[in-house]
Parts: structure tokens; C-alpha cells; sequence
């Protein structure tokens, strides 16, 4: 080894000892015969000093020159600080070490930003430099959360009795969901494999097979667009079991939570993790995955505006559809007008809703608004006590179809609730959201679509729907909800082939299609299918959400952009033509 300790080791009691230590010029300071040189590495920061009598005149003016981000190794010995000199903030704030050695091992180039600098470049140039970029202290610590949830998850199923398989990279592309990855075969001339947009058919196989309990921390790849928390390449902790039911991996998946959260944040999390259906979930919050750091529930007043008269409330009842709003407790004094007016813009243009209402809960406990004079008292009184107003809360309403009143409020409710900071960015929140429907209507293809996926089992008491009231079909599906963020999803699986042909059927993928697509799980499924089920965890959202972060790109050590390219490697980059006639390809330019 070129050094004996890391720059964040040495202590009090060091000092005296010789030591060597290597890292990277955090900062420089020449303060006349003597250089001070914080010297980093991504376990701390020692002080250097290069000056007499340890160094001679030479060192001394090499270290005064030595660019910042150069490679360096000193050695000398550890020294108490100066009285008064100490600094505090650093574990190695009491010592410093006298180098009687100085060496440049790569001279850097004046880089285009700093790992310390107090201001952060864009993230273009972040991502350009992503090598630079990962030396901050930040970065380096998200990397070691991510590589100790990993470690907590691994060690917590091999506790469980599970076994740990590799599954694939080059599958058969099976298009169901989002846009596979492509990757045409050389040997087998116009086909192609596709890029696993998760393991699910092949932990499906490992069950038939007899593994019984299947996990991997998997690679997974989907085309689609991006958003700050969605990656073209992902990593997902993905499991399997036989012989279980929701309840069971729900219940160890809870667990797992209960142990990350203590280990990670010193929490305390009380098990079984709270559940609700999805209906219930799309009812109280507007969201299938709604975030419960704080209240704010909507509330449905469709049966009173169908009695007021006013038009924008009493029309949308009489057309079938549905006028609700939440509770903003204690705000009306905190929105003016011209802020409630971009509330009103931003619902209309983020979620299509037509307007916004609202009213204000005043200290005699009427309601005020620019409309209240649209609504008989009695029809107030009511409005009031089913939003339970109180003065000076701010009540927010939209009426409008069940889809857009559900998007609108719970965008609405998440905004309001940064803008008034009504949870801790401390705050941990998990739960259960079930029973999803089995399948959405695609009004493009004019089609039933999975809500989850083609292999997903219904509840037991839905099976008679099936064939005549799909619509009403729910699933055994699951998914795990951390601060209003989907962070793992999961189902039990179809295991008879007689209904996974049903389930076929109605998604449009007849006989001929499904034996194409994925006769190798129906053949499977044909020679002693145990009843299993699984779930996958986003591995990047849980490093993102236990580190408090927003953007799933700070977790990740190399991820792309929202146009899913890499501005480090400036991949997808084009081939040359010997390749694509290897692959026997060509390229056909995209009409503008």
C-alpha cells in the first residue's frame, strides 16, 4: 500500500506517529515559508503542512504550485494544531501532519469546477464531469448509503432462506408496458434479443423450477420517457416465493423496511406497515401512491353542489361527474389572491382541470369567496362541515371528472404541502396500497391493457368476472409507498394456464401471439406450477428516499440525462459501417 492511513483516520492519540498518506488537493494556502494543504480522500480530510524545518526550500515552492485536484502522497508526522487552530467541524480538526516528503503523483488540469466549491455548476456539466462530480462529499456519501441498503437487503433474504440467482441480460423481447431495448444478433441475421425490463418471466421459470424463495439485485432496462425519478437502466431488488399469498409478502417486505430504516436513520417503525386499497387510496389522496406525512384528505361534495346553484358546481354533478376539494388547515392567511390565481393556472395547464374554487374560513366561521354569493347559507354550512373548516382555513375545490379531480387535488396537495412545509424532510412514511384493478382501458388502441402485467393473478372472488365484467376485476397486486413514492411493486402470479389464457384473451393476445411471446412460461406452467408471487424494490428510489434527496440521478454513479444519454462516454453514439453490416443493419434518417 502507497499510504498507511486515509484522510480521515488520524486522531489526537496518532500524534507523534510517522505516517504516509495519499488523496487529492482539496485546497491550498501559502502562508509564507509554510504550504497548508487539506489533503482529501472520500473518508475524510487531513490538514498537510509542507515548511522547515521538515521540508526544504524545494518542497516547499512544489507544493505552493501543485494545481488543485492534483494526486498527491506526503509523508511525515502527525503534530497536535497550533492553540486556537483547531477546527472543530472535522473528526481530524485537532491534528495536523508535518510531511517531510512531498510527491506529485498526477499533476491535474484546472478543472472546470471543484468538489468543494460552496455553488454547484448545472447538471450538464455535473454529468460532462461526472469523475469530478463524484468526488464530492455528497455524492461519495449517497454511493455508501446506496452500497449499505444494498448490503441490508442481501443480508436480510440470505437471513430468509433465500437464494440469490442471475437471471439474463439478452432475453426475448416480449412487448407488454414500456419500449424494449433492442439488441440485434450478429449470428442470427434480423432477430434480435431485448434487454430484460425486469426478470419476471425468468423468476416465474426459477418457481416451476422448485427454487422456492428467488432474489437478485437486478439490472433492468425500459425505453420510455424520463422523468427525474425514471432511468433508462435501473437496478431493482427483485424477489420470488412459492406457496404464498399477498399477506405473506407484505409481511416480509415490511420487515425488511423496519430493518433499513433502523439501520440507515436510527427509526423505529411500527409493523405491520398500514394498507389501504387502491380505491380507497384514489378516494382519500388522489394518488396510487399517496403521500402520508401529512393530511389534507380530499373530500367529495358532489351530493351538496348538486343542490346549489351554481352553474360550474350544479352542471358537473348533473353530468355524472364529481366536485371535491381538501382542507388547506390554517392557510388562508398565507395565499393571496394573485398566489391563488397560479395555483388556478398550474392546475389548469399541469392536469387540465377547468378552474379551481375556493373558500375562506373566516374567524365568525362563514365562508368567503368571490363565488359565495352563488351558494344559499344552508348549502355553506354544509360545504363547511363536511371539509370540517375552521377559521382561517383555505377549502380548494375542483369539479370535473373523477380522473382529473384525482390528479389535480393530489398535485395540489403535495405542492401545498412543500410550499407550507408540513412534513420533516426526516419524516418516514411507508404503506401498503392493494387490490388494484386488474386492467385500464386504452382509448388509443380501444383495448384492455394490464394495470401491472399479463401473469398477474385476480382475487380469488373475481374469477367469475373475468369473462363477462373484466372492468370490475381486481388484482393481488401490491404496491409499497415511501413519502407519497412508489418504491417497490408486486403481485401474485397466475399459475394456471387455463386462466392465464383468459387474462390473454382480453388483453387482445390470442392463442398463436402468446404461444410466440411466451410459450416457453406456458409450457412451464403446464408441468406443476406452484401458486408464487413476487415483488420487485427500486433499488435507486430507496438510496433517493432514505438519503432525503429529490432526483434519482444524485443516487446513481452514472446515470443518463432526461433524454436518456450519457454526457461523460456521449452514448448512444453512432457505429461505424462495418459494424451495422456485421449485424446486417443500416440506418434510415428520421423524416424532420
Amino acid at each position: 500500500m502507497l499510504r498507511t492511513h486515509n484522510c480521515g483516520q488520524l486522531r489526537k492519540s496518532d500524534v507523534g506517529t510517522e505516517v504516509t498518506l495519499c488523496g487529492w488537493v482539496e485546497s491550498k494556502r501559502d502562508h509564507g515559508g509554510a504550504v497548508f494543504i487539506d489533503l482529501r480522500d472520500r473518508y475524510g480530510i487531513t490538514q498537510v503542512v509542507i515548511g522547515p524545518p521538515e521540508a526544504d526550500k524545494t518542497l516547499i515552492d512544489q507544493a505552493g504550485h501543485v494545481p488543485a485536484e492534483s494526486v498527491i502522497l506526503i509523508r511525515g508526522k502527525v503534530s497536535d494544531r497550533l492553540e486556537g487552530k483547531t477546527n472543530e467541524k472535522l473528526p481530524t480538526g485537532e491534528i495536523e501532519v508535518r510531511s517531510e516528503h512531498f510527491e506529485i503523483l498526477n499533476a491535474a488540469a484546472t478543472p472546470p469546477f471543484t468538489p468543494g466549491q460552496a455553488e454547484l455548476p448545472g447538471e450538464d456539466l455535473r454529468l460532462k464531469y461526472r469523475f469530478l462530480d463524484l468526488r464530492r462529499t455528497e455524492m461519495q456519501r449517497a454511493m455508501v448509503l446506496r452500497s449499505r441498503i444494498v448490503k441490508i437487503m442481501r443480508d436480510y433474504f440470505a437471513q430468509h432462506d433465500f437464494i440469490d440467482v442471475e437471471t439474463p441480460i439478452l432475453g426475448r423481447s416480449t412487448p407488454e408496458g414500456a419500449r424494449d431495448y433492442l439488441v440485434p444478433s450478429r449470428v442470427h441475421p434480423g432477430q434480435f434479443y431485448a434487454l430484460p425490463q425486469s426478470p419476471q418471466l425468468y423468476k416465474q421459470i426459477l418457481m416451476v423450477a422448485g427454487f422456492d424463495r428467488y432474489v437478485q439485485v437486478a439490472k433492468c432496462f425500459r425505453d420510455e420517457d424520463l422523468r427525474a425519478d425514471r432511468q433508462p437502466e435501473f437496478t431493482q431488488l427483485d424477489l420470488e416465493m412459492s406457496f404464498v399469498d399477498a399477506d405473506d409478502i407484505m409481511s416480509l417486505i415490511d420487515g425488511l423496511v423496519a430493518a433499513t430504516a433502523k439501520e440507515v436513520l436510527g427509526k423505529d417503525i411500527s409493523l405491520p406497515l398500514p394498507r389501504m386499497t387502491y380505491e380507497e387510496a384514489m378516494r382519500r389522496f388522489g394518488s396510487d401512491a399517496p403521500d402520508l406525512r401529512f393530511g389534507m384528505e380530499i373530500v367529495d361534495v358532489t351530493d351538496v353542489a348538486k343542490k346549489t346553484e351554481f352553474r360550474v358546481f350544479r352542471g358537473t354533478a348533473d353530468a355524472g361527474k364529481f366536485v371535491r376539494g381538501i382542507n388547506v388547515r390554517d392557510a388562508a392567511d398565507k395565499y393571496s389572491r394573485r398566489q391563488i390565481d397560479e395555483l388556478t393556472s398550474w392546475v389548469q395547464n399541469d392536469f387540465g382541470a377547468k378552474g379551481l374554487a375556493w373558500f375562506r374560513v373566516e374567524e365568525d366561521g362563514s365562508l368567503w369567496s368571490p363565488i359565495a354569493k352563488n351558494f344559499d347559507a344552508e348549502h355553506l354550512a354544509e360545504i363547511k362541515e363536511k371539509l370540517d373548516g375552521q377559521p382561517n382555513d383555505l377549502l380548494m375545490f375542483l369539479a370535473d371528472t373523477w380522473d382529473v379531480t384525482c390528479r389535480g387535488l393530489s398535485g395540489l396537495r403535495k405542492r401545498m404541502a412543500v410550499e407550507l412545509e408540513l412534513f420533516s424532510p426526516n419524516d418516514l412514511n411507508c404503506s401498503w396500497v392493494t387490490e388494484f384493478p386488474m386492467f385500464e382501458r386504452d382509448e388509443e388502441s380501444d383495448r384492455y391493457v394490464a394495470m401491472h402485467h399479463p401473469f398477474t393473478a385476480p382475487l380469488a372472488d373475481d374469477l367469475p368476472r373475468l369473462k363477462d365484467q373484466p372492468e370490475k376485476c381486481h388484482a393481488q397486486a401490491y404496491d409499497l409507498v415511501i413519502n407519497g413514492s412508489e418504491a417497490g411493486g408486486g403481485t401474485i402470479r397466475i399459475h394456471d394456464p387455463g386462466v392465464q389464457q383468459q387474462v390473454f384473451d382480453l388483453l387482445g393476445i390470442d392463442e398463436e401471439t402468446a404461444k410466440d411471446r411466451f410459450g416457453f412460461l406456458l409450457d412451464a406452467l403446464k408441468y406443476g406450477a406452484p401458486p408464487h408471487g413476487g415483488i420487485a424494490l427500486g433499488v435507486d428510489r430507496w438510496v433517493m428516499l432514505f438519503a432525503g434527496l429529490e432526483n434519482i440521478r444524485e443516487v446513481i454513479a452514472f446515470p443518463k440525462t432526461q433524454k436518456a444519454s450519457d454526457l461523460m462516454t456521449e452514448a448512444p453514439g453512432e457505429v461505424d459501417g462495418q459494424q451495422l453490416e456485421e449485424l446486417h443493419l443500416r440506418t434510415i434518417k428520421a423524416k424532420n
